[in-house]
């Protein structure tokens, strides 16, 4: 079999397939007999059709389309073998299907284009050596344990009822409210309740943030058994679009009044929070998590510099394949559904028939990018020689076959993902031993972007105005 081959954009090879007489020949007379051993005519046995008048009935122009499909088929098998071209899928006849049949003629040679997705290919210099990049630092704070601390003493609060004083910032109350029309809404009568703005009986902790601004301070303040009217105005973003930006009057009335009493921060706090039998041992282990997770998200903030700047300077020359776009967008939403289910959430409702092709085609940029990213770093890692050991390999698949147990895996394309994810580790950290890096304070990054792009707005803003 003759077989030429032309590399084609976004990573597909086309292929021109010459079919010999012979293998011609042999398909159409494999798929006459077929037909005369499938075929039912009236007064004919199945099998014992003769020739001709099979050809007859059935035509000769659908013997000859079945016979051609059936060679292309399995000569392009046979030429991704002999070529040994890894096809990722997406096989298309580039020649004309009518114009082949209209040729095609048992026992002649004839030759039929094709073009196939493969495996990208990444040829890089020495662009990804000494990089420079900023990055965003994570610190670690003490406080951030007392906070830890604290929030678990507060879950476990006990509530004591309250007479003797007025409530105050921290406390937690029972209120019944009523929002009201201020005078001078349009269409509303001054003082009437407005719907969905009423409760009884209702409890709630003190603390800024919670209800519309202002409410929570008026209700501070107030004594049991005292009613007090709050003008108060609904925020801009409120969700109820009808009362966003809108005044308000919530009349309310104060029932109970019941103080925080915090547990001891002693070891029986510690044993009931925690595994720990002691403060000290909780608070070291605290201590230990926030600086490792302060650790991991510099590392984190440093590798995603990285893959930034490796994506400016090499992205532009890749060329991803279609049938992995479409791969890494399913992995996409996939991912997406899981995690609205875990959230509770009907995934349902918004992965409708009508909805699914605009977030394909939404996340497709995001995906094309992702896949140049894991392109890029496995040829570094390749041209560096940075493979994962096996005692890794086996390690880390242990952990995860141990987080889902109740779960059935492939162990093959477990193996596979965590090599490619433990060699990509091993890339970034590489990278990141070469790079010169400059860490900076967290935020101050999204603070310059978010800077520059008012700049890039006024600027834009002024040239229109002069011109």
């Amino acid at each position: 079999m003759k077989v030429t081959q032309e590399k084609l954009p976004a990573s597909q090879i086309g292929l021109e397939i010459e079919i010999s007489a012979e293998a011609s020949k042999k398909a159409y007379e494999s798929v006459v007999r077929e037909l005369s051993r499938t075929t039912n005519l009236p007064g004919f046995r199945k099998g014992k059709i003769p020739r001709k008048i099979l050809i007859q009935r059935l035509g000769p122009t659908r013997i000859k389309a079945a016979a051609l499909e059936n060679v292309i088929q399995s000569s392009l098998e046979e030429a991704m073998e002999q070529e040994s071209i890894q096809v990722l899928g997406n096989q298309e006849l580039r020649s004309s299907f009518e114009e082949l049949l209209a040729q095609f003629k048992p026992g002649e040679p004839i030759s039929f284009s094709v073009s196939v997705d493969v495996p990208p290919s990444a040829e890089i210099g020495e662009e990804y050596k000494n990089l420079s990049v900023k990055a965003e630092e994570t610190t670690y704070s003490p406080e951030q344990v007392d906070d830890f601390i604290e929030q678990r003493r507060k879950e476990r609060a006990t509530l004591v009822p309250v007479e003797d004083r007025a409530a105050r910032m921290g406390d937690v109350v029972v209120v019944d409210y009523a929002g009201k029309y201020p005078e001078g809404i349009e269409g509303k009568e001054a003082g009437a309740e407005i719907p969905n703005t009423v409760a009884q009986d209702f409890e709630v902790e003190l603390e800024e943030g919670r209800f519309i601004p202002g409410m929570v301070e008026g209700i501070a303040g107030m004594g049991v058994q005292e009613t007090k009217d709050l003008n108060l105005t609904f925020p801009e973003d409120y969700p109820n679009e009808e009362l966003a930006g809108m005044g308000v009057i919530f009349t309310i009335t104060l029932k109970e009044i019941k103080e925080k009493e915090l547990p001891e921060l002693d070891d029986d706090f510690a044993q009931e929070v925690s595994e720990f039998e002691t403060m000290e041992q909780l608070r070291e282990s605290l201590e230990s998590q926030f600086k490792e997770k302060a650790e991991k998200d510099t590392t984190k903030s440093i590798h995603s510099a990285l893959i930034e700047q490796l994506g400016e300077r090499l992205g532009d020359n890749l060329e991803i394949p279609e049938t992995m776009v479409k791969e890494e967008v399913d992995a996409m939403l996939t991912q997406t559904a899981m995690q609205m289910q875990q959230m509770g959430v009907d995934f349902r409702q918004l992965f409708t028939q009508e909805n699914l092709p605009q977030m394909r085609e939404r996340s497709r940029p995001e995906a094309i990018a992702r896949l140049k990213q894991k392109l890029i770093l496995s040829e570094i890692g390749k041209k560096e020689s940075l493979e994962a050991e096996e005692a890794e390999i086996t390690a880390k698949m242990t952990e995860i076959k141990e987080q889902l147990a109740d779960q059935e895996i492939d162990v093959d394309r477990l193996r596979k993902m965590v090599t490619e994810d433990l060699r990509e580790e091993k890339t970034l950290n590489w990278l990141q031993e070469q790079a010169n890096v400059e860490l900076v304070p967290k935020g101050s990054l999204k603070e310059a972007t978010e800077t520059t792009t008012e700049s890039e707005v006024i600027s834009e803003d002024s040239q229109s105005s002069e011109g």
